[in-house]
């Protein structure tokens, strides 16, 4: 009888421990069978990130070689002509504004060269100094000089000049950078130092010195081309000046000579030149007018 209830007590307890397991694993008996929840994620996470540094060889590589000069531009072509500077292998300096006319004053050793500024063919020589104090007279001014009608149809003065070149006569081709003749002097320089006297035209007859002295400031050029611009040209503003006043535009700047006192008025004997005398200014009637090249 007893043996009977111990059996069914242990029955019992049994079947409790075995709901009691079953619960634990259905969620039954206020126990969650899912796992644990996590908290939800407000705002924007941070994220950090790190950027590697460059290796030494994209260093080397984004930097420039060492021990190498800048690579440089050449200046844009302007023209097509080619240019050089009026004087050659001498130390030179030279005025930068305008004084009486519209030229300049090279100041250059004695005897350096004078060269062609430009391909071209020489327009006028004068060989002999015939420039007095007494009388400074416009046209005997420049002293010595030579002229040349530049390819570009410009006409460029060098006066002042200790000697021409031999071979230089009017009517001679000559190439840019050809010695036309040696700095000196001569004319209104007598009292100064050695000089170029250096004068941008176009071309006339003889008879107008004054244009032929200068008409277009010539150190912008000079600059471009003593610098390495060499083809700045000054043709375009040459033609518009010329269209502008005319080719023979009437003298303005230092026009007469100074009158010279008659020591005595008894009449000296008149003499003639022969035609070639030397150093009679000459010219050659056979180059192109200006703007027609």
């Amino acid at each position: 009888m007893r043996s009977g209830h111990i059996g069914r007590w242990a029955a019992v307890t049994g079947a409790v421990l075995l709901t009691g397991a079953c619960t634990q694993t259905t969620g039954l008996a206020g126990v969650s069978a899912g796992s644990p929840t996590t908290a939800p994620i407000t705002g924007t996470p941070a994220v950090t990130a790190t950027i590697p540094s460059p290796t030494p060889e994209h260093q080397a590589a984004e930097q420039p070689p060492e021990g190498e000069d800048p690579v440089k531009v050449p200046p844009p072509k302007l023209s097509k002509h080619t240019y050089t500077f009026p004087v050659k292998d001498c130390k030179t300096t030279y005025q930068r504004k305008l004084l009486v006319l519209p030229k300049t004053t090279i100041w250059a050793g004695q005897g350096c060269a004078f060269v062609a500024p430009v391909d071209g063919v020489v327009d006028e020589v004068n060989l002999q100094n015939r420039w007095s104090p007494a009388t400074d007279a416009g046209a005997d001014r420049e002293g010595r000089f030579v002229t040349i009608i530049g390819d570009d149809g410009v006409r460029y003065l060098g006066g002042h000049l200790d000697s021409v070149a031999d071979g230089i006569r009017p009517g001679v081709r000559v190439k840019g950078g050809q010695l036309l003749g040696r700095v000196g002097t001569t004319g209104n320089a007598r009292d100064t130092g050695p000089n170029l006297y250096f004068a941008i035209s176009w071309k006339t007859g003889p008879a107008f010195w004054w244009v032929r002295r200068g008409m277009v400031k010539p150190w912008d050029y000079l600059d471009a081309w003593q610098k390495g611009n060499r083809t700045l040209s000054p043709r375009e503003e040459t033609l518009e000046l010329r269209g502008k006043l005319g080719e023979t535009p009437r003298c303005t700047v230092q026009c007469t000579s100074k009158k010279v006192p008659q020591a005595s008025k008894t009449p000296r004997p008149q003499t003639t030149k022969k035609q070639g005398d030397d150093g009679v200014v000459t010219v050659t009637p056979s180059i192109a007018p200006f703007g027609q090249r």
